[in-house]
């Protein structure tokens, strides 16, 4: 079968679940049913594809650390100035390092060894190079799973409860 989001009290995302768990918590009275994909476990109950949990659940905020896989991932492999989506990426400051630029996720972005060489030690404005996507920093940690998750036709109804999930 398939996974399922586990959204807490406020709607937030909390975690993907099975979809055996999910049945749990909402039999137990734990969660309600969100979404649902059409398919039935038993008569009259549809199999959850996103459910909420009753009570707030506090989890503490977890820094998602900026590494090149993180950064990569974010862009979807792909370059942020031309969209060129292969090997050989490389990571480019916004802003470049020598003029002041941050290593911070809203300052770097993918991109191919042509368009980074092209663009060089200036912004994307000097090089009329625009960037396909604004940077930010994704908003949990959960966000890349469920981007994974995501992609394609798969879990379409999950990314409205993502904020900054594009698709």
């Amino acid at each position: 079968m398939s996974k399922v989001l586990v959204l807490n009290a406020s709607y937030e995302p909390l975690n993907i679940t099975s979809w055996r768990r999910a049945v749990v918590l909402i039999i137990k009275g734990k969660a309600e049913t969100v979404e649902h994909n059409g398919l039935v476990i038993y008569t009259n109950f549809p199999l959850p594809t996103v459910i909420r949990l009753r009570h707030y659940v506090r989890i503490p905020y977890k820094e998602i650390p900026l590494t090149r896989r993180n950064l990569l991932y974010r862009d979807n492999h792909t370059c942020q100035y031309c969209g060129y989506a292969g090997d050989g990426l490389t990571l480019d400051h916004i802003v470049p390092r020598s003029r002041g630029g941050k290593e911070v996720w809203e300052n770097m972005v993918s991109a191919c060894v042509r368009c980074n060489v092209k663009k060089g030690n200036r912004t994307p404005k000097e090089a009329r190079m625009p960037l396909r996507i604004t940077p930010r920093k994704p908003h949990s940690s959960l966000y890349f799973e469920i981007a994974r998750h995501t992609r394609g036709d798969a879990h379409k109804e999950w990314r409205k409860y993502v904020i900054g999930l594009t698709g």
